[in-house]
């Protein structure tokens, strides 16, 4: 007698939604104020503004920026505006923060292109596993978006997941 094989994946309804189709190519890096402190303590705006005058900019050339100072010190407000003006029109993006911010800014403007009402009340799986570094950022930004309209969200793949959210009723 022959066997016949049912693909339960195939036929369980489940959407899989891979987060490297959304990461954003580019090279991150970050300008860390903190190297341009006086005593590693306290900015000096003559000095300041002599770096922003003199920095070749150029290196930041369609590179993702992260903006921030890792020491406790005195910076003004204005100093990242200065910062992120002179990368206007250089570099692909500029925030304030770590790379770990940059990331997680990366990951928003991505999901903005996500067309959300195509998961109402779906069976959604996040893919896992990949080549490409999918940060936390990325997870926890498409479970805010997704949770309000999926009939259930897991993470994995399709034939081995791990529940997520169900919605009740």
């Amino acid at each position: 007698m022959e066997e016949i094989f049912v693909n339960k994946v195939a036929n369980s309804g489940l959407i899989s939604l891979n987060l490297e189709d959304y990461y954003s190519v580019g090279e991150r890096v970050e300008i860390d104020v903190k190297e341009l402190l006086f005593m590693g303590l306290v900015l000096k705006e003559k000095d300041f503004r002599e770096f922003i005058k003199t920095n070749d900019w150029s290196v930041y050339q369609n590179k993702f920026v992260a903006v921030h100072c890792s020491t406790d010190a005195i910076v003004p407000t204005w100093a990242y505006m200065l910062i992120a003006a002179k990368l206007s029109g250089i570099a692909a993006k500029v925030v304030f923060g770590d790379l770990n911010a940059l990331e997680a800014s990366l990951w928003e403007n991505a999901f903005e292109k996500l067309e959300i009402e195509d998961y109402r009340d779906q069976k959604v799986v996040i893919k896992g596993c990949g080549d490409l570094p999918v940060s936390p950022a990325a997870y926890t930004n498409i479970s805010n978006k997704l949770v309000p309209v999926v009939h259930s969200l897991m993470y994995g793949e399709p034939c081995s997941t791990v529940p997520v959210y169900k919605r009740k009723g």
